[in-house]
């Protein structure tokens, strides 16, 4: 399998050197249709290990021993189950938990991969030089990736986060993290700003410079993204052990989205055979991508709103490029939607485009209110308690009319959000985020993971705010005086 750029079809690489370079050179992202000849109810019957062996080498073909590199991604004791992504029923739907890792969000399942594909990728191209991995994070990715790299040899990972614009214990993860290789920073503006500042640095010709290699660990990396597939193939596993669907019968996705990574990787299961019904893009208040399927209309220009589910707030959804491609396979017309949103912060699809988007895409937006209402309401009638997030694709799916069965991707621990998970469902919001935390726990007796409850003892590593404008300066100060 060779993957091109999504915006020449010139610009290609192999799954070890895109998985290094993270972002095509000329801008776009590397993508490669799937592979429809998989044999997807073969790795039905697998563990959650195999299943990840399986998918993955046929989606990052040619990595040597990929059952070694999952093994050793997820270790026992990484994640707080076994299957790594339990499944629950909850009501008349599915959760689908994908926040059981160590920070406690969804990123953990593909940033606990990536380390290791980007280590076997350097071993076999015979990469001497450092990588220096820049991310942009609208919150749970920072930590993960910070996590899932430190101290990893031969890298070093500089993350990006918008000032305000993550909950307080998501900041604290990110401060907190320790590590030789680590660095942390704060930008000014919101997670558009950081995450068009690390791609403008990308662009400006800063890719390879002394002796450093720059990549990402964001989902614009195409080894961030297939890790995520797994999970699908997963959970619906899961349906067909409890009897609720026989091999072949569909089942509807319903998933709180941002960057569109997570339910690209829902599209990529379904072109390698896994029978998926509607994939439902759950938006917040940041309705961009509800508005885009509903109507074929790309429009950035609009008023950015800082939300109690902050890792939805984004306007500018980068994995989108790669679905237009998936869809129409011509880099020219996904250029030029790229070259117009740029320009004119805006573009139009056209209808034959549009249509197939409707045939595989549902979508719905949440307001503030409506996402708080489904917190208490969800805990109130089941006994389960939601982050803000998974609150957000829990009301999208009571809106979802299907004779499908339904799962709803929940992405991160309610303990990430103790202010808006505490209104949700009516509790005292006095004191700060550590003693919201607690009171949660308090209200509901669900246990709070390890890593969260400990986090306010820890102490503050890194503390450097800087404006988008001086990220390029920034990136390359770091990367020649690594300890300043």
């Amino acid at each position: 399998m060779e993957y091109q750029s999504t915006r020449d079809k010139k610009c290609v690489a192999s799954p070890q050197e895109a998985v290094l370079r993270g972002l095509a050179p000329d801008g776009g992202l590397y993508v490669a249709q799937p592979d429809a000849d998989f044999d997807w109810q073969a790795v039905l019957g697998l563990d959650t290990l195999g299943m990840a062996e399986r998918i993955l080498s046929s989606l990052l073909p040619g990595f040597s021993d990929m059952g070694a590199l999952v093994r050793r991604a997820y270790p026992v004791g990484r994640f707080e189950t076994q299957e790594l992504t339990p499944l629950v029923r909850v009501g008349d739907r599915y959760v689908l938990e994908l926040f059981r890792g160590p920070t406690s969000a969804f990123k953990d399942v593909a940033l606990s991969m990536l380390p290791q594909l980007m280590t076997a990728a350097r071993a076999q191209l015979g990469v001497q030089d450092e990588s220096l991995i820049l991310t942009a994070t609208s919150g749970d990715t920072g930590k993960a990736a910070l996590a899932g790299f430190c101290d990893v040899p031969g890298t070093k990972i500089l993350v990006f986060y918008p000032e305000n614009g993550v909950s307080e214990v998501q900041k604290q993860q990110m401060v907190s993290q320790p590590g030789g290789n680590v660095g942390v920073c704060a930008v000014r503006g919101n997670f558009d700003d950081a995450q068009t500042g690390v791609k403008e640095i990308f662009a400006a010709g800063l890719r390879e410079s002394g002796g450093v290699r720059l990549t990402s660990a964001n989902s614009i990396n195409i080894g961030r993204l297939a890790p995520q597939v797994v999970y699908y193939f997963k959970a619906y596993a899961e349906l067909v052990r409890c009897g609720r669907i026989s091999v072949g019968e569909k089942v509807d996705f319903v998933v709180p989205t941002g960057n569109f990574g997570n339910i690209l990787a829902g599209y990529l299961a379904l072109c390698m055979g896994l029978p998926v019904g509607r994939l439902v893009c759950a938006s917040n208040k940041n309705d961009v991508l509800t508005d885009f399927l509903r109507t074929g209309v790309y429009d950035r220009r609009r008023p950015f709103y800082k939300t109690v589910s902050p890792s939805m707030d984004i306007l500018v959804s980068s994995n989108l490029e790669r679905l237009l491609w998936l869809l129409t396979g011509d880099e020219a017309e996904v250029a030029g939607y790229m070259r117009a949103l740029k320009e004119q912060g805006h573009y139009t699809v056209s209808p034959d485009l549009l249509a197939k988007l409707h045939a595989h895409f549902d979508c719905d937006a949440c307001s503030e209110e409506q996402t708080l209402a489904a917190i208490g309401e969800v805990w109130r009638g089941e006994g389960y308690l939601m982050d803000t997030h998974t609150a957000v694709a829990w009301h999208a799916a009571a809106r979802h009319a299907t004779d499908a069965p339904v799962v709803v991707l929940s992405t991160a621990s309610p303990y990430k959000f103790p202010a808006a998970v505490l209104s949700g469902i009516g509790g005292d919001l006095g004191g700060t985020d550590y003693d919201r935390m607690f009171r949660l726990h308090e209200l509901t007796g669900v246990p709070i993971p390890p890593a969260l409850a400990r986090l306010q003892k820890l102490p503050v590593l890194h503390r450097d705010v800087i404006d988008r404008a001086e990220m390029s300066d920034y990136v390359q100060r770091r990367a020649l005086r690594w300890d300043e």
